[in-house]
């Protein structure tokens, strides 16, 4: 099994890059499933149910998310609606929404869990128990289980990655928009990768006009963040998967730029 996992969209210059080169990549690399973290995908901040929409029209089969997926409250309706779209479990119970959902890849069952980081974030449940409570749940049914930890603190997402190593297919980092270069199958056979970087505007401070941000930073004064242009990246990881043992493989880093102004 071939699960290709999309790092953190960014508003319309990263959704009209997949939809550009997601059929592309799909066909050649033999892709079975596409997970993709939705959070920034309207506008750069939060998520709509029109382009989660769109976003499941171009092949995407799950979107993760974070922090951000609440900046629009639009979508908390729809996250009670749409099981195809996660918001981190360990927000406290009664938020809209749900954490992790069982969907089926090729007549197997995959899990897909979304998490959140504390250290930097904001005052969330346990995710290393929440993490365990869920497998708890799944136990013995569900071979293949893919993780999106969404946090800010390195050390935080590679304890992550020793805490479920051996119990879950893959580790995968997001939110901080930079891609790291420690992918690597951890010794329990756990794909894991820090952050899996964007799919925005290269030429930017992690998805913004970099001259928004720079004014900011010189004047300590409130700025808009706006989208930037430009050529644009995408960030993601290939994990190959045994679909009897939910061992990883292997895991291979794509960051391919792509010039948005063609």
């Amino acid at each position: 099994m071939r699960v290709l996992m999309i790092g953190d969209v960014v508003g319309r210059p990263g959704r009209n890059l997949l939809r550009r080169v997601l059929p592309r990549l799909k066909k050649e690399r033999n892709i079975n499933f596409v997970i993709c973290n939705g959070e920034n995908g309207a506008g750069g901040f939060g998520l709509t149910a029109p382009v989660a929409e769109e976003l499941f029209a171009m092949g995407i089969d799950v979107l993760t998310s974070g922090n951000h997926i609440w900046d629009k409250r639009e979508i908390y309706q729809f996250l009670e609606e749409e099981p195809r779209i996660l918001r981190p479990e360990n927000y406290p119970p009664g938020v809209p929404g749900r954490g992790w959902g069982v969907f089926q890849c090729q007549d197997v069952p995959i899990c897909v869990l979304n998490l959140a980081g504390r250290v930097f974030m904001g005052e969330l449940d346990c995710p290393f128990r929440a993490a365990t409570k869920v497998l708890g749940e799944i136990a013995d049914r569900v071979p293949v289980v893919i993780v999106d930890f969404h946090a800010e603190a390195t050390a935080e997402k590679v304890a992550m990655g020793w805490h479920l190593d051996g119990k879950v297919s893959a580790v995968v980092g997001t939110h901080t928009h930079v891609q790291t270069a420690d992918a690597r199958v951890l010794p329990q056979g756990t794909a894991y990768i820090t952050d899996l970087g964007m799919t925005g505007p290269l030429d930017s401070v992690i998805g913004i006009k970099k001259e928004v941000i720079l004014e900011r930073f010189h004047t300590q004064l409130p700025a808009r963040f706006v989208v930037a242009g430009g050529p644009v990246v995408l960030g993601a990881v290939i994990i190959d998967i045994d679909p009897v043992s939910g061992k990883a493989l292997g895991i291979e880093r794509i960051w391919e730029v792509n010039d948005e102004t063609k």
